[in-house]
């Protein structure tokens, strides 16, 4: 009997760490690879090293991504670590809502100078 119960315990554990640890990093992987394969021309997008820039054009396996004007550097397209998409809508610009009670409002100045007021 106790045997049994112990078998039940570690098949009851392998579950666990299917569902917990192995199943979502597959889905990572599966999304990560379909963006990568979905790139197209003109996309701006950020590499794994933190480097933002354009595509300009896509080969097989490589990605050539142009970082400046006129610059343009070859990838492989598993270096791309996510496709950056352009913030249209601001609703405040220049406030923001750190905690329910308290809002930060941050003005800009002619002398490129912040000035910050919180409101309790």
């Amino acid at each position: 009997m106790g045997s049994y119960s112990s078998l039940i315990m570690i098949a009851l554990m392998v579950v666990v760490f299917y569902f917990l640890l192995i199943r979502p990093q597959r889905k990572r992987q599966q999304e990560q690879t379909q963006m990568q394969n979905s790139l197209a021309t003109g996309t701006k997008v950020m590499t794994t090293t933190g480097l933002f820039a354009t595509v300009v054009a896509i080969d097989a396996d490589d990605v050539i991504l142009e970082i400046a004007p006129g610059v343009e550097t070859r990838w492989v397209k598993a270096a791309i670590g996510r496709v950056l998409t352009p913030v249209d809508d601001v609703e405040d610009e220049g406030v923001t809502n750190i905690d329910d009670n308290v809002t930060e409002t941050v003005e800009q100045h002619g002398d490129s100078q912040d000035s910050t007021t919180k409101k309790a």
